[in-house]
């Protein structure tokens, strides 16, 4: 449902995406995770159309959206991480407004409208102007816009961004609920727990590349059965690592005066171990925290560095 290759976005000497190549296939929840200015926004962009790719393609449901934009914007849905709301009118006015814009017209427009404002919960809310809307009303009625034209794929850039919990859920469940009829979804999000518990597939992101992908056990494999282990203190940093490293199944993910950080088989068992190797490198342990495999320590032992917000 969604096709991109090699897609090469920049502005100058920056480069905000750099060659990176995934496809979304029907029916399944793709996710582009990673920290805020990895890049995400900026695919999202190109894949609706909203920005000129700099090198490579991208298809929407089998159109080119440089080469055939309105066809393949038709069975498009995009949920921005901006709101994209009039908040002067009535969340009604506003699902008119979007579904005209899609050619939607009379009875079934209407009809389509109530739908939605009854799919979202805001149908006794639907003639107040949408700026008494609290922040996660805002965001179920933008979603309702997106998908008033019933797209086969929808975009959602950080849809949950400054939401309650309870406006999270329904967002989540609404984002299931598509996925049940047939939608394709690209979700981006820096929180891993969203991916985890949203996605199919995912693509991890960091400072525009794509530095793994798969499904959620492939990822997870990619871990291994490891444990992350933080140590704070003071340490020598290249005399640490000079210990630590020819430790079996231990990895120094990274070394620095004040903190380490280890990736290390049944880490709670050898943790005895550990420390006496630092202290014999003339290192002080004083604090410790333990990590069970997961996609945030898979980012971490990709890249060096915990998940930025």
């Amino acid at each position: 449902m969604i096709e991109v290759e090699r897609l090469r976005k920049s502005y100058g000497s920056f480069v905000a995406v750099d060659d990176v190549s995934f496809t979304v296939q029907p029916g399944k929840i793709f996710g582009l995770l990673g920290p805020n200015g990895a890049g995400k926004s900026t695919a999202i962009g190109c894949i609706s159309g909203l920005l000129q790719p700099t090198e490579g393609r991208v298809r929407v449901n089998g159109y080119d959206v440089v080469k055939e934009g309105k066809a393949a914007k038709q069975g498009l849905g995009v949920v921005p991480q901006e709101l994209s709301l009039y908040e002067d009118v009535s969340a009604t006015e506003n699902l008119l407004f979007w579904g005209a814009a899609y050619g939607m017209r009379g009875s079934e427009l209407k009809g389509r409208t109530h739908d939605v404002l009854t799919y979202t919960g805001l149908l006794d809310r639907a003639e107040e102007p949408v700026k008494n809307y609290s922040g996660g009303m805002k965001r179920r009625i933008n979603f309702g816009c997106a998908i008033m034209h019933r797209p086969k794929v929808l975009l959602l850039d950080e849809p949950t961004v400054g939401v309650d919990p309870q406006s999270r859920v329904r967002l989540f469940e609404m984002v299931k609920e598509q996925v049940a009829h047939g939608t394709s979804v690209l979700y981006t999000t820096h929180y891993m727990q969203e991916a985890e518990l949203l996605c199919d597939e995912l693509a991890i992101f960091d400072h525009g590349k794509l530095i793994a992908d798969g499904t959620l056990e492939d990822l997870r494999g990619m871990v291994g059965e490891k444990d992350i282990l933080r140590l704070a203190g003071n340490f020598d940093a290249e005399k640490a690592r000079a210990a630590l490293t020819p430790l079996p199944d231990v990895q120094v993910v990274t070394a620095e005066s004040d903190r380490i950080r280890l990736s290390v088989a049944d880490a709670s068992r050898r943790l005895p171990e550990l420390f006496e190797a630092i202290t014999r490198a003339g290192g002080e342990v004083r604090e410790t925290t333990l990590s069970q495999p997961s996609l945030e320590t898979l980012f971490l032992k990709l890249t060096g560095k915990e998940l930025r917000r």
